[in-house]
């Protein structure tokens, strides 16, 4: 057979994909309004969030960050990506957040503003990275068995 397929790289160039190696450069991915848009996760939390470069101003759905996440351990979990990245007032976040409780959407904004500083600036994915902010963390509330409680708890027992 003439055309049949012999190596990887000619499978993905007969599918139309690009390979990207591992020492080949990350491109910045931004919109035509020099803004980088991530989607983040948290429980059942979904967060929009979208960064361009500015004074450091954070908005969540229509509200200061201040109102929104009103308090300060909210507040210094949006700040975490930033400055482990070391770009700390460099950047303005909008985001728009739906589900969960404001611990998860605060968590949920965190992990899109650390997958839009890593699509803007690739050179800071490896900070945060190692950090562990661009990994979604997938625990979620546990479902309702029937013939139980709660979860796991059972109804108490009685032997007469």
């Amino acid at each position: 057979m003439a055309d049949q397929i012999n190596t990887l790289e000619e499978l993905g160039a007969v599918a139309g994909l690009e390979t990207l190696a591992a020492d080949e450069p990350r491109e910045p991915v931004r919109d035509e309004l020099g803004r980088s848009y991530a989607t983040g996760k948290r429980k059942d939390a979904v967060a929009r969030v979208w960064i361009k470069p500015g004074s450091g101003k954070v908005i969540v759905n229509g509200k200061d960050q201040d109102v929104y996440f009103a308090r300060p351990v909210l507040q210094l979990i949006l700040r975490q990506p930033f400055q482990v990245a070391g770009v700390e007032g460099q950047f303005d976040v909008m985001a728009t957040v739906k589900g969960g409780g404001l611990t998860g959407q605060a968590g949920a904004v965190k992990h899109g503003i650390s997958k839009a500083l890593q699509l803007y600036d690739p050179s800071l994915r490896g900070a945060l990275k190692t950090a562990g902010f661009l990994t979604r963390d997938s625990r979620v509330v546990e479902r309702k068995k029937y013939g139980k409680r709660k979860a796991r708890r059972s109804f108490q027992f009685s032997k007469r």
